[in-house]
């Protein structure tokens, strides 16, 4: 038994009549997408018929709602900006050379007066004594900022370290994982930019080379402990930089 007659073959559209159909609904839709919907929302008329219908009035509206919304979020997001401006400006003012360079002057007063006396002496062993040759001792390189840093990671756990660096400063880095593998990232940041990537690497035990800082921000390496077992990450760091500090 059945609740209505099922329609035979000739009852049903063609494929000419379905594709008719289609295209006056196309036709109907891009009608109404010209005179109703942009002037409606976005103000936009270019037939005339939506400012006769009211409906531009109203696109203008929400466009200048839009606008006055925007301006409002970068207002609210400016005191952020100087914020992350003004504790970027302390990281810069922190001393990079902890030595003392002043000399005492009692020093100075104590050794010159012997080196008065002997002076004749001097002049006189010069006028039958040649001058040693003496050569000078190759340099070795010096360290800036030498640091080290160990960070125990248990299975699962993540570390974050960064330093605060200008722009084209130069660091030498190396670090070694013990006990396991770690993935790592190497990057920078600072108040325009979330995310800028040096390198990156998956279940590795170690990474070494020089750090160029790009811009003014913190630089530095992300590791996570995806062994099973405890993780210590050990780096040692030497170049230009302001300060170290552990982020996570």
């Amino acid at each position: 038994m059945y609740n209505s007659n099922i329609p035979n073959a000739d009852q049903l559209p063609s494929s000419k009549q379905l594709l008719l159909s289609t295209l006056a609904a196309a036709v109907v839709a891009g009608v109404l997408l010209i005179t109703v919907v942009l002037p409606a929302e976005y103000a936009i008329d270019p037939t005339g018929i939506g400012k006769s219908l009211g409906l531009a009035q109203m696109g203008e509206i929400k466009t200048s709602l839009a606008r006055e919304s925007g301006a409002q979020e970068a207002k609210a997001q400016k005191p952020e900006i100087q914020k992350l401006e003004a504790q970027q400006s302390e990281v810069d003012k922190i001393p990079t050379s902890p030595v003392d360079k002043t000399t005492p002057v009692a020093l100075v007063k104590t050794v010159s007066q012997p080196i008065q006396n002997v002076a004749q002496p001097v002049q006189n062993i010069a006028q039958t004594t040649a001058p040693a040759v003496v050569k000078p001792e190759t340099a070795k390189p010096l360290l800036v900022n030498p640091a080290q840093r160990v960070i125990k990671l248990v299975p699962g756990a993540a570390a974050e370290l960064k330093l605060a660096m200008k722009k084209g400063a130069k660091v030498n880095y190396n670090w070694i994982a013990s006990g396991g593998k770690v993935n790592f990232d190497t990057h920078a940041d600072n108040a325009y930019t979330n995310y800028y990537g040096y390198n990156k690497g998956r279940n590795v035990t170690g990474d070494n080379g020089q750090l160029t800082a790009a811009f003014d921000g913190s630089h530095g390496w992300f590791w996570r402990n995806r062994s099973g077992g405890d993780v210590t990450v050990t780096l040692e760091i030497s170049g230009d930089y302001q300060a170290i500090k552990r982020v996570m």
